[in-house]
């Protein structure tokens, strides 16, 4: 239990169900649902639909998404709903128009939004309401406008020119020419629109008439290699999910194209250090964390790609036996060499999970990768588009080299905990690359240290990347300092890292104990 003299946040506790999202306006529409006798998918594509208005610079529906979903407390499925590079789209084209990398602003980061296939297929297949019930919050907020929160104001402060340089995004983003700040509304009555005529038509109200049209127009007119037909070919796909064990509980991640592999690896070699005592001083468990941190990222930037096109060994890279040579690696006294990364930072995601009063869970991602994604807006739908081309490489030998149809590695987990053979907590963390220590971070201070979700998510974070080891303020500088004596290179940035949402499942006594990160504006709330 925490300290209630500390100004820090409860977790929330229910007997039926639960909503954790990092909106308020998200929680409140996903509770509705469920209070109206929908589910939890019911709730996690009206909570997305929201995310999309209330934080457009971090999901929409011209991105990607990831879910685990378990019925009734069974063992998860795993929906992909990451979009595609268009059919014209080789290394061989962009090495011949002198084109070296893939930039974030450009019609080239933009694949195929993969976002609303994805929550129609899960409606149609798990759902029990229409499709136009759920979108309604999300029409009235665009129509009409939603209030700016402090957090997503904050966010809007670092962006600079970029929701000034494309016409339509400006029109939306910086009206008068004035970036959003806290307290201003956001208004998007063409996404609106949109959001009308998927209610309508359902998928074929995005990835066929006006609304692809106007997407591919505005690509076209930018030079990008999209075509009508690369939206039609669009579609979610049910994969099996990989897991591994820690402390008791089966964690469970999407595949390939995803990095929850890597999630699941810093995990195996955190498994062979005792972290629940006082062994280890919190000096040294950010130095472990750091240095499996970094075995996972070397084997993801290596290794990942769409299975379709690579094969990853999957099994092999959670094997005892590789768990125990990356150990053999790690010195508690000094940081291994640093694992550089030459593609883009992504930081800007949305993650909320659901239970509702079946048992029924969700662990649900959505992202436009870049904050405001590329930046480009297709002008008479409203549709701001995802940049998520930038994570391909153009080296034909690169397991992430660009080719038609391929999917990118995806930075995006969601997560979800199995407890004797029952899904025990959905969870995740945003934050880009971070997102898979973020889980193995959440999940040591639950299981290994014995906090609870609300406690877990408010812990200082530090992650290990590009050679560097970045730390929050609230870590401290006596231990910045000792880990600098260790060789780690300490950067203190100026935004949090990262945010999440966790809800855990006490089957012994009927309770959800909920947490929400309060490096957001959400919470966690149920009834």
């Amino acid at each position: 239990m925490r300290d209630f003299a500390l100004p820090r946040r409860s977790p929330a506790f229910a007997g039926e169900a639960m909503a954790a999202t990092s909106h308020p306006l998200a929680t409140l529409a996903a509770l509705d649902t469920l209070r109206a006798g929908g589910n939890a998918v019911d709730a996690a594509i009206c909570a997305a639909a929201v995310l999309a208005v209330a934080e457009p610079h971090m999901t929409g529906v011209g991105g990607d998404c990831f879910v685990l979903y378990s019925k009734q407390g069974g063992l998860p499925i795993a929906l992909n709903g990451s979009g595609r590079a268009p059919m014209r789209a080789t290394p061989e084209w962009y090495r011949a128009q002198g084109i070296r990398a893939i930039q974030v602003e450009s019609p080239h980061a933009v694949t195929i939004p993969g976002a609303v296939d994805a929550w129609l297929t899960l409606l149609a297949d798990h759902g029990s309401r229409e499709i136009g019930e759920l979108l309604r919050p999300a029409i009235k907020l665009a129509e009409e406008g939603c209030v700016v929160t402090p957090r997503v104001g904050f966010d809007f402060r670092f962006e600079g020119d970029k929701p000034r340089r494309d016409p339509a995004t400006a029109k939306v983003f910086a009206p008068g020419g004035r970036t959003l700040v806290a307290g201003d509304r956001i208004r998007n009555p063409a996404l609106a629109e949109t959001f009308r005529r998927i209610a309508r038509e359902g998928r074929r109200g995005f990835y066929e008439g006006p609304v692809a049209a106007d997407i591919v127009a505005r690509m076209k007119e930018l030079g990008g290699l999209h075509e009508l037909e690369d939206f039609a070919l669009q579609h979610a796909e049910y994969v099996a999910p990989i897991s591994a064990p820690y402390r008791g509980v089966e964690v469970f991640e999407c595949p390939p194209n995803g990095q929850g592999l890597a999630a699941l690896i810093i995990l195996r070699i955190l498994a062979g250090y005792d972290l629940a005592g006082d062994k280890y001083s919190e000096a040294d468990r950010v130095h472990l964390l750091a240095e499996a941190s970094k075995a996972g990222a070397l084997r993801r930037d290596t290794l990942i790609g769409d299975p379709r096109f690579v094969a990853t060994p999957v099994e092999r890279l959670l094997s005892d036996a590789h768990a125990e040579k990356a150990r053999a690696g790690i010195r508690l006294d000094r940081a291994g060499e640093p694992v550089e990364w030459d593609g883009p930072e992504h930081k800007d995601t949305v993650y909320f999970c659901i239970v509702d009063r079946d048992g029924n869970a969700i662990s649900f991602i959505n992202s436009l990768f870049h904050d405001l994604g590329s930046g480009i807006m297709a002008p008479k739908s409203g549709v701001l588009l995802q940049s998520r081309g930038t994570s391909f490489q153009l080296d034909p030998r690169h397991p992430n080299c660009i080719a038609p149809g391929k999917r990118p590695m995806h930075t995006i987990i969601p997560g979800m905990a199995v407890k004797d053979g029952k899904a025990a907590m959905p969870f995740g963390v945003m934050g880009g690359h971070y997102q898979c220590v973020g889980h193995a971070h959440l999940l040591s201070h639950m299981l290994d240290r014995g906090l609870d979700p609300q406690q877990a998510l408010e812990t200082p974070r530090s992650f290990a990347f590009s050679g560097a080891l970045l730390l929050e303020h609230t870590v401290g500088q006596t231990v910045g300092a000792d880990l600098a004596r260790r060789g780690h290179h300490i950067v203190w940035p100026e935004k949090p890292l990262g945010g999440g949402q966790a809800i855990w499942i006490d089957r012994a006594r009927g309770v959800l104990i909920g947490g929400s990160d309060p490096r957001k504006d959400g919470f966690a709330a149920g009834y």
